[in-house]
């Protein structure tokens, strides 16, 4: 796993979505981030999770819900303070079950991280994730 950090923005599967989010950014390239997740009822594949995670962070930051800026969100940020979208209550609601689809059972990107036990600091940042999205 190319990671460096346990937040959302912290791999090179979220970097590599960012960019692609950011070639024709909007709320229906997050909707389908998160639907991916939430349609697969089967193992959940570390790129989708990863996908997905940044697809929420969007959620949060768009509802003025920030969470740590770095240079691997900055662009992201960028967009999300220039625009007037506004996240409705389904598509949060969505965001809230996918991340606990990431963090249970059939997650790669849960086994990655808590492969040597439970990784507390990857735990928080999701749990401070939902709160910023249910903010």
């Amino acid at each position: 796993m190319g990671a460096w950090s346990e937040d959302a923005f912290g791999n090179d599967a979220a970097c590599d979505w960012s960019g692609e989010f950011l070639d024709n950014p909007g709320l229906e390239k997050v909707k389908q981030a998160i639907d991916i997740d939430l349609m697969s009822e089967d193992y959940l594949e570390y790129d989708d999770a990863c996908a997905a995670l940044v697809a929420c962070e969007i959620i949060a930051r768009l509802k003025g819900n920030w969470g740590k800026k770095s240079a691997y969100s900055e662009a992201i940020d960028n967009w999300v303070e220039t625009s007037d979208i506004v996240p409705d209550k389904q598509l949060t609601n969505k965001a809230v079950d996918t991340i606990a689809r990431i963090v249970g059972e059939n997650s790669e990107l849960r086994e990655l991280w808590d492969e040597d036990g439970e990784n507390v600091k990857w735990h928080f940042e999701m749990d401070n994730l939902l709160v910023r999205i249910n903010d």
